[in-house]
């Protein structure tokens, strides 16, 4: 017996020495899993890090983005600065993106992200890998950071900068520069914004005199849209929440310059004039529509005890999405082709009563005459849906929408307001991909668009495609 258990030994230690060899020649069977053509890699599951990597498979399937990052990056690929580009977030930022959208060279299913946690930590964010986290507050943490570190750029102009040193007026005979050799490049990176860069503009009008505040600008990454009420037996739709958004509302006891100096041309000198208070109407709309747009559905609401709770109710998107009618336009005289842009667009427009979601009366909507499309309603999607074609073959040339968006990825939460996942659905890379992918964490599978189209959406990520010319503003 004693000699039978010596030789088990043996051979136990001889296959534990085995297992090391291969293990050290090799490494590890997990590490070695090959990725299946046609997909991406997933991303590791470092705890309860699927707010971040739901955010990275979206991000990665927006291409300008990341040439954006590229192009931003190219600053750091000095010398100086190679030994210390791993403390940089939009450098640790393009590897990821780059690799999740077979990119760079890499046949890995599985990639570790937690260089990007600890980035984000040198940065004074403290952001825990255990605890859960929301997906968009953790885009606002990119973007934001992006933007410190696009400020901390030194914005002094290089005098080897001939280009930018040289005015309009200023011809080559009134300056020269002679040099040895070409003169070094100069990056001027710092002046460009992020793709998901955009304004919104904010219309104050007095009902009384209707005097009209001058415009402010407010900058945006995302769109948080609240959900309407809905109305029972319609669908709701994204239009709607679109509309909901810039929807006027009234303000009440603001003071108007304009109604106190009419007040003030009535009365007597040497008299005090109080200050005229009167309601305003405000109105948001879209100043300057970004070249990726990221749409954050509100799904958090208030019970009446005053406890979170999670809306779960479809918003319906299309994978076409048009922002032409929620674009500000400066007041002035108008040409036809504008004049006729701006009547389609008013068809399109979904009516809003009382704050819940309702479709145009039949007064808003001219006789004989039929929308172009609203986004999210399924009546209107045929051409919409079909996969990997861009829907411009289906307008006329003068109604060809300007600001015609397409779906890239979209980040949906399965849960409540507690505890819960996130997931992603995402275009394969490649320009005119149609293939859709299904990423949760370390699975990846394909979908259809169908299934896409049927997710409860949480995030919506498009990206601007170029229908007609855009304007020069």
């Amino acid at each position: 017996r004693h000699r039978a258990m010596r030789n088990w030994g043996v051979l136990g230690g001889a296959a534990a020495a085995l297992a090391a060899g291969i293990y050290v020649l090799w490494g590890p069977i997990t590490g070695r899993k090959r990725r299946r053509r046609g997909l991406v890699p997933g991303l590791l599951n470092l705890g309860n890090t699927c707010f971040m990597n739901s955010l990275l498979q979206g991000l990665s399937s927006c291409p300008s983005f990341i040439r954006w990052l590229e192009e931003f990056t190219a600053q750091y690929r000095t010398e100086q600065e190679k030994s210390r580009e791993h403390q940089y977030l939009s450098v640790t930022l393009l590897q990821l993106l780059r690799a999740l959208s077979c990119q760079e060279v890499t046949e890995d299913d599985v990639l570790d992200a937690s260089c990007l946690l600890e980035v984000l930590r040198m940065n004074r964010w403290q952001i825990s890998s255990f605890e859960e986290q929301d997906a968009h507050e953790l885009f606002h943490v990119l973007t934001s950071s992006l933007e410190d570190e696009r400020e901390r750029q030194p914005r002094v102009t290089h005098l080897f900068d001939v280009h930018s040193l040289e005015q309009p007026e200023i011809t080559q005979k009134q300056i020269s520069c002679r040099t040895r050799g070409s003169l070094p490049p100069v990056s001027n990176h710092w002046k460009s914004q992020h793709p998901f860069h955009g304004r919104l503009t904010s219309n104050m009008v007095c009902k009384h005199c209707e005097h009209q505040s001058p415009v402010r600008f407010d900058t945006f990454d995302s769109l948080s849209l609240s959900i309407p009420a809905a109305v029972w037996g319609r669908p709701m739709t994204l239009d709607h929440c679109l509309h909901h958004f810039i929807s006027s509302e009234s303000v009440k006891d603001v003071v108007c310059d304009n109604c106190t100096k009419i007040q003030a041309e009535g009365i007597l000198n040497g008299q005090s004039i109080e200050n005229q208070r009167t309601t305003f109407v405000k109105q948001l709309k879209l100043g300057k529509l970004p070249q990726c747009l990221c749409i954050h559905l509100q799904r958090l609401s208030w019970s009446n005890q005053g406890t979170p709770l999670k809306r779960h109710e479809h918003v319906q998107f299309n994978e076409f999405l048009v922002m032409d009618i929620y674009k500000y336009r400066v007041p002035g005289p108008k040409s036809s082709q504008e004049q006729l842009s701006r009547k389609n667009s008013e068809e399109t427009t979904p009516g809003t009563k009382d704050g819940r979601a309702g479709k145009p009366s039949d007064a808003e909507q001219p006789a004989g005459t039929k929308p172009l499309f609203m986004n999210g309603a399924s009546s209107s999607s045929s051409f919409l849906m079909s996969p990997g074609t861009f829907p411009l073959a289906a307008f006329p040339e003068c109604r060809a929408p300007l600001y015609l968006y397409r779906l890239m990825a979209v980040v949906v939460h399965h849960g409540d307001m507690h505890s819960g996942h996130f997931v992603t659905f995402r275009r394969a890379p490649g320009a005119r991909s149609s293939q859709w992918l299904w990423i949760s964490d370390e699975s990846v599978r394909r979908a259809s668009l169908h299934e896409v189209l049927a997710a409860s959406a949480y995030l919506l990520f498009y990206e601007r495609v170029h229908g007609r010319a855009q304007p020069q503003s």
